[in-house]
């Protein structure tokens, strides 16, 4: 900051503001007391029988999280309907933003939940939060359309705000929960900024032993090896999802099983092959001479 906006009493009272504004938005995440209704909660979102559902409310086959592209519909919904509230003749179109709303609201909400019981215990505590104050949101909502229903404009019409009131700050904290706390971002997207472009030693072949993951650094890059009879696989260390170890991660039907959230990916050219994990790793160039393993970013040289 330059000594003008210091001396400037509007940019402190504005910087004072948000730093405020930035403290409350990460308390959440230390509140240890959440951990124990969070807990058997993602307990409970575990044991759902999704199935192969599961990885579809993840967004696996979007390649990112599916949650911020389904609360548009909610959100904009009711956005709508407190416009409409405003003009005279429009009960029938506001009355259907709401309904429209909490039906999108189900979706929206179960992608949310099944993301979140894969999140590590600060982000949890973080989307635990939003999540209530999205419910409560939601049961607004609800109220107001029973009230539009019974005949109760005033009474629908302040529900509704209440409700969109509410959903905002569930929808702030969820953006800070995403971007500040980077609960959703691809972890591995730096990689192919930061891997060498030129061959670079991994060691004698030998030092890999077949089917167990192994952790090396390339160009100041860490990567796993895997090596499966005389072909060596190696993808980016940190896993996508939340950046847990891969090479503490254990082998099945030719995919590497992240440790921490169960995420795998294919070893032959790193996509998902089941989430939370949205993004693939990346996969590194092989080749061995004179018995030694050497890696590169594709498509260099």
């Amino acid at each position: 900051m330059n000594r003008s906006a210091l001396l400037n009493p509007s940019s402190l009272r504005a910087d004072r503001w948000s730093r405020r504004l930035r403290r409350a938005l990460d308390a959440p995440s230390h509140w240890e007391v959440l951990d124990r209704p969070a807990g058997p909660l993602a307990d409970a979102v575990e044991a759902l029988p999704l199935g192969p559902y599961r990885d579809v409310l993840h967004g696996v086959w979007l390649g990112h999280p599916l949650h911020p592209v389904l609360v548009q519909v909610p959100i904009g919904c009711w956005t709508s309907a407190a416009l409409l509230d405003l003009l005279p003749g429009a009960r029938r179109p506001a009355d259907a933003m709401v309904t429209v709303g909490l039906l999108g609201a189900a979706p929206a909400a179960l992608a949310g939940w099944v993301d979140w019981a894969r999140l590590d215990p600060p982000r949890r505590r973080t989307g635990l939060v939003h999540g209530l104050a999205n419910t409560v949101g939601v049961l607004l909502y609800g109220g107001s359309l029973l009230a539009r229903c019974r005949g109760h404009r005033a009474r629908g019409r302040l529900l509704g705000l209440a409700g969109l009131c509410v959903v905002t700050v569930g929808g702030t904290l969820g953006g800070h929960l995403a971007y500040a706390q980077a609960a959703g971002p691809d972890r591995t997207a730096a990689v192919p900024r930061l891997a060498p472009a030129d061959w670079v030693g991994l060691g004698p072949v030998d030092d890999f032993p077949p089917d167990e993951p192994v952790r090396r650094t390339a160009g100041g890059v860490p990567v796993v090896v895997v090596r499966e009879g005389e072909r060596c696989h190696v993808l980016a260390e940190r896993c996508s999802h939340l950046s847990g170890p891969l090479a503490e991660g254990t082998m099945t039907d030719g995919c590497l099983r992240c440790p921490w959230h169960g995420s795998e990916f294919r070893l032959r050219d790193g996509q998902v092959a089941a989430g939370p994990a949205t993004a693939p790793q990346p996969v590194f160039e092989t080749r061995v001479l004179s018995g030694h393993l050497e890696v590169r970013l594709p498509g260099a040289g």
